[in-house]
């Protein structure tokens, strides 16, 4: 009987998109260093991996490719083939095969592509017969496949000053020092699990002391079917196979003990530093300290916001009960409420928060193609990959910034023959960084090319239509280069399959804004660009002015909002049929939000609240009835039939049942 691997496809498709990110980025590692042997490590054990999982739920075709790849990564390790070039490109061809079979089997398909082409080159890679252009001849022969090697049959355990006085020790109290190897089953789609528990039963009674692979490794999974454990123990080594074997889908190799008398300590004071911190994380039980994980599918997630969002929302109703009928028992009751309810917030937001690492490590690689294809030579750095970003922020960010990187590999950074009568180096830069401050995520793309010509710029929104000959001469510098964000503008002189497609900037900063950020940029001609993205930590739960014009209330998010103030009827001026304020010596456009939102008005009193919002890089002021104040908010969709409704985000519902709207400062005016 057949067993049903279907339950396991989810955890299959998102393992194998994680290791297949991690493949991409060590091969980019490794091409930059050959020598690079933890890259090749890294490359072989995730390829390892795949090939064992793709086979136990049945993906066939994708298990042969990586078979053959390891094939060709083994003889790397062992120095019978170099990396080079071509080798690199067909291994970075088998991962971009290895993505449409993943992408396939995510559809709804079987996973059945012929890899023939592919499986051609790695066994001409391996055979040495592969022409200049790296297309690989089909090697005769009878076609049998090489059985696996097995990497690393001895244990590989090095030891500092202080690891043998830990050992020594143990022996004066004759305690035993065990070499143990415990397999994980090949169709095990828990490594990591499993050697967490063999980690916890070894310490009922035992301490560890080391273990090959690391700590780290041994948690993400990144091992292949066998792991190393040193281990002090009294216990007698079979009750401790018979333990340990008693965990499922846990087999133990060999259980030997070790005689430290015959230990040496590693050559170098560098290598023992590194590898009693680095390699091993020992002493004082740091090796066993495996964090555990759980995967959450998002939806469920967005559910826990929501009920926290309910509760966030009662609890305002529960303290408007308490200030109206002053009960002093419930405003007591209310301050606990308040209080855990603030912090389950706080932790709900910090599971929703992942690294911004997630959107970053897709980049290297595409870089790496760009500049291969327009025959640049680029050195992408990226900084800040550790700062976290709410989930949904996270899966809206990547196409914008693709946008941004590929503008700037293709319009920004010059070939090098041109960079060197420029007299920059051949080599450009391209930085990609982010990092938080206060309640934003500050992204930013840099490149040190030509950088924009305002001039240029101009000219072509003249050509094509989009401003008037009159108008683009009043214009300032930093007026100019924001006509890059109008609709339908391109520098491009000719479409391309890497940008000018016909699709601007606008699209970028539309997809921006929809997130409640923010896009600028600055730009000196020869010097450079910098695009810089302002967003938001998270697009659930924020604060808010809560305003009132008339009977209606609003709410008005507190990140585009500058200041308020107090002004009369004689304040305001006309400026070109501009009603307009001075506010400390600079000139500020006032529109009254009765009339924006067309809401009935009757006669005010002389003295009129202003609210200074940002919009972009200019303020404006908002005329408005009453300030309410402060509130934390959550934010309700209005749903698809009142989805895109120009100045209004969403909704909220207010502690007293009533629904609120929440304005939209980018699309109000």
């Amino acid at each position: 009987m057949k067993m049903d691997m279907s339950q396991y496809l989810d955890i299959f498709l998102e393992e194998s998109k994680e290791h297949l990110g991690n493949l991409n980025q060590k091969l980019l590692d490794l091409e930059k260093n050959a020598g690079d042997m933890a890259a090749l490590n890294e490359i072989f054990r995730a390829a390892h991996t795949l090939k064992g999982m793709s086979s136990t739920m049945g993906f066939e075709d994708l298990a042969d490719l990586t078979h053959h790849m390891e094939d060709v990564l083994v003889d790397f390790k062992e120095g019978t083939l170099q990396v080079d070039t071509i080798s690199i490109d067909a291994i970075f061809k088998c991962f971009d095969r290895i993505q449409t079979i993943i992408e396939q089997i995510e559809t709804g398909g079987n996973g059945e592509i012929d890899n023939s082409d592919l499986i051609n080159i790695l066994q001409s890679i391996k055979s040495g017969i592969i022409d200049k252009q790296g297309k690989g001849m089909v090697v005769s022969g009878d076609g049998n496949e090489m059985e696996e090697s097995t990497e690393n049959d001895e244990p590989d355990f090095q030891f500092s000053d202080y690891d043998l006085t830990i050992l020594q020790e143990a022996n004066s109290r004759n305690l035993k020092v065990l070499n143990l190897r415990a397999e994980v089953a090949p169709d095990s789609l828990m490594k990591s699990v499993r050697a967490f528990m063999v980690f916890k039963a070894i310490e009922e009674d035992s301490e560890i002391i080391k273990s090959n692979p690391g700590a780290q490794e041994l948690e993400e999974g990144k091992f292949d079917n066998y792991f190393d454990l040193l281990i002090i123990s009294k216990t007698d080594s079979q009750s401790l196979i018979k333990r340990l074997e008693s965990i499922s889908e846990i087999k133990v190799q060999s259980l030997t003990e070790i005689e430290v008398e015959n230990l040496t300590v590693a050559g170098g004071e560098d290598e023992v530093a590194a590898v009693s911190e680095a390699d091993n994380m020992v002493g004082s039980k740091k090796v066993s300290k495996i964090k555990q994980t759980v995967r959450v599918d998002i939806d469920r997630l967005d559910n826990l916001m929501n009920l926290v969002g309910e509760l966030v929302m009662h609890k305002g109703r529960l303290e408007q009960i308490g200030a109206t009928e002053k009960l002093t028992e419930l405003n007591e009751t209310i301050e606990q409420i308040d209080r855990i309810s603030g912090d389950l917030q706080s932790v709900v937001m910090k599971v929703r928060m992942v690294p911004i690492e997630q959107v970053f490590n897709r980049f290297p690689r595409m870089v790496r193609d760009l500049s291969k294809d327009l025959n640049k030579e680029i050195d992408f750095l990226i900084e800040g990959k550790d700062t976290e970003l709410d989930r949904t922020v996270i899966d809206e960010i990547g196409d914008p910034l693709i946008h941004l990187l590929r503008n700037a590999i293709d319009h920004g950074i010059e070939l090098p023959a041109e960079r060197v009568k420029f007299r920059k180096p051949t080599r450009g830069t391209l930085m990609l960084r982010a990092r938080h401050e206060g309640n934003n995520v500050y992204i930013e793309v840099e490149d040190d090319g030509a950088g924009i010509d305002p001039e240029r710029i101009k000219q072509k929104a003249v050509d094509k239509g989009l401003i008037g000959t009159r108008e683009a001469e009043g214009l300032s510098r930093e007026e100019a280069i924001e006509l890059l964000f109008i609709p339908g503008f391109s520098t491009a002189e000719q479409v391309t399959d890497i940008s000018g497609r016909g699709v601007g900037l606008d699209v970028v900063k539309n997809k921006i804004e929809a997130l409640n950020g923010e896009i600028n940029v600055d730009s000196k001609l020869g010097k450079g660009t910098k695009f810089k993205i302002k967003l938001p930590l998270t697009l659930a739960i924020i604060q808010a002015l809560m305003i009132s014009v008339r009977d209606e209330i609003y709410a008005i998010p507190l990140s585009s909002v500058d200041e308020t103030t107090i002004i009369t009827e004689a304040d305001i001026k006309m400026i070109q049929n501009q009603e307009v304020i001075m506010l400390r010596g600079n000139v500020l456009p006032l529109y009254r939000l009765a009339v924006l939102l067309e809401v009935p008005t009757e006669a005010t009193s002389d003295d009129m609240y202003v609210v200074v919002v940002r919009r972009a890089d200019k303020q404006i002021g908002l005329v408005v009835e009453s300030l309410i104040g402060q509130q934390e908010i959550v934010i309700k969709s209005l749903g698809k039939l009142l989805a895109g409704v120009p100045g209004i985000a969403g909704a909220i519902v207010a502690g007293d049942g009533n629904v609120r709207l929440i304005l939209d400062i980018a699309t109000l005016f």
